[in-house]
């Protein structure tokens, strides 16, 4: 097998329809090539969240456009890659078969090795687009639909310690930014009115601190909020601004809070595995929050870890992330072909039962 490989990856588990093309070669940094991401903000603003159906229809009218973009932008053909990768789940069901039928109609029009990937994979690994990573490494995998300390033994080797028992911490900041009448996605639009915000103005709760272990829950301090604002908002059903910003830096600081302290248990549960360079990862678009990281850093100092995140633009939803891990995957060894099933539960962990349960198609990540 060659040294250097060079991938495209698309992505479509959710709004954000992506595609990416990166070059490998060991011992290296990768370089990521082009990196194309076209949101769906605009197409979901009037309904107050990701509306699937409309999510699917715009992956399916945009990825190709999307694939002949990055091909322009790295300045390559499609005969010049090695292998295409694509989320193959979790996700919501439409967005992510429109991503896995279109890199099957390319694989199969093309002749190139096709490999799926786990979107939360793909997150887990994408320290690894700017920062050279060990295993094994802990990390904390923080977004909109999903948050759970994992131990990173190896490319396809995950130990889950802990998650959240409900809402995603993302999850949770796109409510209450609805219950708050900011705009949507919700988490820069809090952490923009936290600036101005005074965080202890409103006595805010600490989820499953009293409890041992490294589960989370963040349903009980959205609906404090909730109650919070029902105390303050007037006559006429408004929140003054300044409201609104105390709202926002109380939830923000008690989230930063909860992390903090979940990660100091998750730490110590790691470095009993006495890893050669210990190691904190953070990703998910929740990572992308400066109050969250800052914190994050502070405990990894504090316990002699290395912290490390990808760049700003590699914690949201993004293909780069999905060529780097489909790449690894293929080096690896791992390949698929035109039976590669779209997945909506997909969970990093096979040997430990969901935290949320199953259903009829499956264990939820």
């Amino acid at each position: 097998m060659q040294n250097t490989l060079t991938f495209l990856g698309l992505e479509s588990s959710c709004d954000d329809t992506g595609a990416a093309i990166v070059r490998h070669t060991p011992g290296e940094i990768p370089q990521v090539l082009s990196n194309i991401v076209e949101g769906q903000t605009a197409l979901h603003a009037d309904f107050g969240g990701v509306v699937p159906e409309i999510a699917a229809r715009a992956h399916a009218e945009r990825l190709d456009h999307c694939v002949e973009a990055a091909l322009r932008d790295a300045n390559i053909a499609l005969s010049d890659l090695d292998g295409i990768a694509v989320t193959a789940g979790p996700g919501l069901i439409g967005g992510v078969l429109s991503g896995v039928m279109c890199a099957k109609g390319l694989s199969a029009g093309s002749g190139l090795p096709l490999v799926g990937v786990n979107h939360l994979a793909g997150h887990a690994l994408s320290p690894g687009l700017s920062d050279p990573i060990s295993f094994p490494m802990l990390m904390l995998l923080v977004s909109g639909g999903h948050c759970q300390f994992l131990i990173v033994r190896g490319i396809d080797e995950f130990h889950r310690l802990g998650g959240t028992i409900d809402d995603a911490p993302g999850e949770a900041f796109d409510k209450v930014a609805r219950l708050t009448g900011l705009p949507q996605p919700g988490g820069p639009a809090v952490e923009k009115a936290a600036q101005n915000g005074d965080p202890k103005r409103f006595a805010l709760p600490r989820p499953l601190l009293d409890r041992p272990g490294c589960d989370m829950s963040f349903s009980g301090l959205k609906t404090a909020v909730l109650r919070a604002r029902d105390t303050v908002i007037s006559a006429d059903n408004t929140l003054r601004r300044q409201d609104v910003n105390d709202l926002s830096a109380g939830f923000q600081n008690a989230v930063c809070d909860v992390l903090a302290e979940k990660t100091r248990r998750a730490i110590a549960i790691y470095l009993e595995e006495n890893p050669t360079v210990p190691t904190l990862a953070v990703a998910g678009g929740v990572a992308a929050n400066k109050a969250i990281r800052a914190a994050l850093e502070t405990v990894s100092e504090e316990n002699g870890v290395k912290f490390t995140a990808p760049a700003m633009q590699y914690c949201t939803d993004n293909a780069a992330m999905i060529a780097w891990a489909g790449l690894l995957r293929f080096r690896d060894g791992a390949r698929d072909d035109l039976a590669l099933s779209a997945r909506p539960r997909w969970p990093l962990d096979r040997m430990q039962a969901s935290m949320l349960g199953s259903g009829k198609k499956g264990a939820k990540a």
